[in-house]
């Protein structure tokens, strides 16, 4: 096992400013509050420009492959950013989901066209799926793809979707178009809306066999698992300083609410935390990036600490704003919402609990 490096490099910075400066100007609160209009906001052309002119799709495909060869680390800082901004960009499904399972799988020509920023995938698995969950798969017969898959992330905007389906010697994966005949992409109303999900169904749908899935899914799922805890960090960060900021700033009977003694208890115990929470997703996605052996225990442990800490942050930041925080112009409830959706996905901090247990050889008592 090699030394940790929880430390930001100058080429990290360097990128997490580049998404920073771009969600900014793309994805203030007051844009981002019309994913929930009727229809909402198409912000296809935002991720075209994360994907292709800033190169974020390709970050963990290699450069043979026309990626940019980077690794967890690099990814991680765009989910901070991701979280941040609660940014509603298909960056977790196509760039880390369904492009670490091609790659795994042997789809080169796929992820080729993924790292040019051309294409967008999505795993068609529940997002509740946890690493280490049993995944049943579609169906395939001589007419093709039969079966229904609900609550999947980013399948609306996909080009591609990325299919485990049941075989004769286990579980395969195969691509097929999300607009071919047979495919059935039917959006699902969620809690956060930016983050969409869909039910995809398939009745005779015609796909291309990629090759076994069983280790591509089981990377796929503990590198995203281990990536969302960066999210939930960089929802976490914004509660805090934003909720800080105001503390500071908002006054009742003549004095700044911040110098209250009970309001700096809580802020003092938030900071703690998600200080906590920057080095448990730092550590997960180091150990990922080094392809470290305690790489599954850090992230379990990253998913089973950082998802109660982004949405505790958010209900302070909710709570300690008062009456503003609880309106729909104030984007306090973005933070919520995408806080608690990042809760149940990928597993709950519960069965990531459970699993670490068994990871780490903990006794059942």
């Amino acid at each position: 096992m090699s030394i940790a490096d929880l430390l930001y490099s100058d080429t990290e910075e360097a990128l997490r400013d580049s998404v920073r400066h771009l969600f900014a100007d793309r994805c203030s609160p007051e844009v981002v509050l019309r994913a929930y209009d009727a229809p909402p906001e198409d912000f296809s052309a935002t991720w075209r420009t994360l994907a292709a002119d800033l190169g974020v799709a390709g970050l963990l495909i290699p450069a043979a492959l026309g990626g940019a060869g980077a690794s967890a680390r690099e990814a991680a800082v765009v989910m901070e950013e991701v979280g941040r901004a609660v940014a509603p960009v298909p960056f977790l499904s196509s760039a880390v989901l369904a492009t670490i399972a091609l790659l795994r799988s042997g789809a080169t020509a796929t992820v080729s066209a993924l790292a040019q920023g051309v294409v967008t995938a999505a795993l068609v698995v529940p997002l509740s799926t946890a690493p280490g969950d049993p995944v049943t798969g579609a169906s395939h017969g001589t007419d093709g793809l039969t079966g229904r898959v609900s609550s999947v992330a980013g399948a609306q905007e996909a080009d591609v979707l990325v299919v485990p389906v049941a075989g004769p010697d286990g579980l395969e994966l195969h691509t097929v178009a999300r607009d071919a005949p047979g495919v059935e992409v039917s959006p699902v109303l969620a809690l956060d809306m930016t983050r969409p999900i869909a039910d995809v169904t398939f009745s005779g749908a015609v796909s291309s066999r990629i090759g076994p899935a069983e280790a591509a899914l089981a990377e796929a799922l503990q590198t995203a698992a281990a990536l969302l805890a960066s999210e939930q960090l960089g929802v976490a960060q914004w509660c805090f300083e934003t909720t800080l900021g105001y503390a500071k700033e908002r006054k009742q009977f003549g004095r700044a609410i911040g110098s209250y003694q009970a309001i700096k208890h809580r802020l003092a115990d938030l900071w703690f935390e998600v200080s906590s929470a920057t080095a448990a997703a730092r550590y997960a996605a180091d150990t990922c990036a080094r392809g470290d052996s305690d790489a599954a225990v850090a992230a379990a442990l990253a998913q089973a600490y950082c998802s109660g800490a982004a949405v505790h942050a958010a209900e302070e930041c909710v709570q300690l704003h008062g009456g503003i925080g609880m309106t729909w112009e104030y984007p306090a409830h973005l933070y919520l919402k995408r806080a608690k959706s990042d809760q149940l996905a990928l597993g709950t901090a519960h069965r990531h609990r459970t699993r670490l247990a068994t990871l780490v050889d903990l006794p059942v008592t």
